[in-house]
């Protein structure tokens, strides 16, 4: 199983990803959506970043397995929710 620090490190990899990915697609549209929405989804990754790093710091005892399948489960919703959004920017 992976270390805690390494878990933390790929989910921070994850976000910053969807941070370049925003930055990019912000560029490319000369920002032509609003900046309350453009500053909502910047603090939806940044807090999305926030609790997986704090839920990998905070684990359940007992069903370790059943817990991480559960982050992984859950990770994957909330950053393919995040995509669609700045697909939507497109």
């Amino acid at each position: 199983m992976t270390s805690r620090r390494k878990l933390k490190k790929n989910v921070r990899g994850v976000f910053d990803c969807l941070i370049t990915e925003f930055l990019y697609l912000a560029a490319r549209n000369s920002v032509q959506t609003d900046t309350d929405t453009l500053r909502a989804l910047i603090e939806k990754i940044m807090k999305a970043n926030n609790e997986y790093i704090s839920r990998i710091s905070h684990t359940e005892p007992g069903n370790v397995k059943g817990f991480y399948k559960k982050f992984h489960s859950d990770i994957k919703v909330s950053v393919d929710e995040i995509s669609d959004e700045l697909q939507k920017m497109v």
